[in-house]
């Protein structure tokens, strides 16, 4: 039976090297039989989170903000995986993806944590011009270590600072096979 699959996707470049992860990943994953939606974050209006601790998990949008976190919000309720995808930014997730990963706390507060455990995954894709990645991964297996989610691993491609420096490189086949695997 096939797995409902949101990829949370904070590139700001729709046709970059973390897009082309993304790709890769997708098309590895439908191969497999699985759902795939993608949220391409750069496109869509998403506010900080204002740290209020109004949310509440079970209403239709959690979140005391009205924004496109409002598209987001079901979809990651009714995932079974969750797939962040992004450049290496300062050693970080970029401020795309860091920003709707910090509004799904919104989805812990309230009624019920509609968020942690659910037998939901996740996996990471990152591109980057260089390869520093341990400090987003140390926060990467913490976020995945507080939302008890699966951590079904990582593609890290670095090397590839302008458009296009990915192609024909073995990460976009890893990130393949960790969709098909899923």
């Amino acid at each position: 039976m096939g797995k409902n699959i949101v990829i949370l996707n904070g590139s700001p470049r729709k046709n970059g090297n973390t897009s082309a992860l993304v790709q890769a990943f997708t098309k590895g994953a439908q191969s497999a039989g699985h759902t795939v939606t993608e949220f391409f974050l750069d496109k869509m209006d998403i506010h900080g989170c204002k740290g209020c601790f109004g949310g509440h998990s079970s209403r239709e949008c959690p979140c005391v903000q009205r924004d496109d976190m409002a598209q987001i919000y079901p979809a990651v309720k009714d995932s079974d995986v969750v797939v962040l995808a992004t450049p290496l930014y300062y050693w970080n997730m970029s401020g795309q993806l860091r920003t709707a990963v910090d509004r799904l706390f919104a989805l812990e507060e309230g009624d019920g944590n509609l968020l942690r455990g659910h037998n939901r995954a996740s996996a990471l894709l990152m591109a980057a011009e260089g390869h520093g990645f341990e400090d987003v991964l140390l926060y990467y297996n913490h976020l995945m270590g507080h939302l008890n989610w699966k951590n079904l691993g990582h593609v890290l491609a670095g090397g590839n600072g302008d458009v296009g420096d990915i192609e024909g490189k073995s990460e976009l086949q890893q990130a393949y096979n960790l969709g098909s695997s899923i």
